[in-house]
């Protein structure tokens, strides 16, 4: 049976892709460093014309609305890629965490909350990424290997502060954040540990910071 082959882009939808991705690429990094800096920055950041931006962002809001649900999109990938593994239930939870470690989930929650309006799809996304997660998690807490007492605000509150290392060059702080994952790891991993004070962050209280 003969395939048909996909129709490379044009020379000119091609650059536009390119620009795209070194448009988030850079709004990530500006954006990160500086919440507050403006969408200009992020332009000279990505070696584009700002109108070049423009035509694929109307404004800052719409860009921080793009990273938000990209990067709720990595996530949602990565937790099923984990919820799919079979064999040991704590070494896909561990795999699943430096995974998220390293596509950045939680590295601009804390920093763009507030910031930008939250669509309805949007939030359809957050209840399937907190659904597909509790399943993880119960998962592995029935494998016998993680506390009992981990819900899924905890798991995004330790990803938003791993992300807060930023100490030395990109590998030096790539390398400094998987150390003190490994400690929480190791924290996580005693099943017969004693219940930690205070109940988790609920999902409305980690929903509601993105009300502003």
């Amino acid at each position: 049976m003969e395939t048909t082959k996909q129709a490379p882009m044009s020379g000119r939808k091609a650059q536009a892709a390119r620009n795209d991705e070194l448009i988030k690429e850079a709004a990530r990094a500006v954006f990160t460093a500086d919440p507050g800096a403006p969408i200009s920055a992020v332009a000279e950041h990505a070696g584009v014309g700002i109108s070049a931006l423009y035509r694929r962002y109307k404004s800052k809001e719409e860009l921080l609305q793009r990273l938000a649900d990209d990067g709720m999109d990595r996530y949602l990938s990565v937790v099923r890629d984990a919820l799919a593994e079979e064999g040991d239930a704590w070494e896909a939870f561990a795999r699943f965490m430096r995974r998220c470690l390293d596509i950045g989930a939680g590295s601009l929650t804390m920093r763009l909350a507030g910031s930008f309006p939250v669509t309805e799809e949007m939030s359809r996304k957050g209840r399937e990424i907190h659904t597909a997660t509790t399943e993880l998690l119960e998962r592995t807490k029935a494998a016998g290997a993680l506390r009992p007492d981990i819900e899924v605000g905890d798991v995004s509150v330790l990803l938003e502060h791993l992300h807060t290392i930023r100490i030395g060059d990109d590998t030096r702080m790539n390398r400094l954040q998987h150390r003190y994952l490994a400690l929480i790891l190791d924290a996580l991993h005693m099943p017969e540990a004693e219940e930690l004070p205070g109940p988790p962050p609920s999902w409305l209280e980690l929903r509601g910071r993105y009300d502003g």
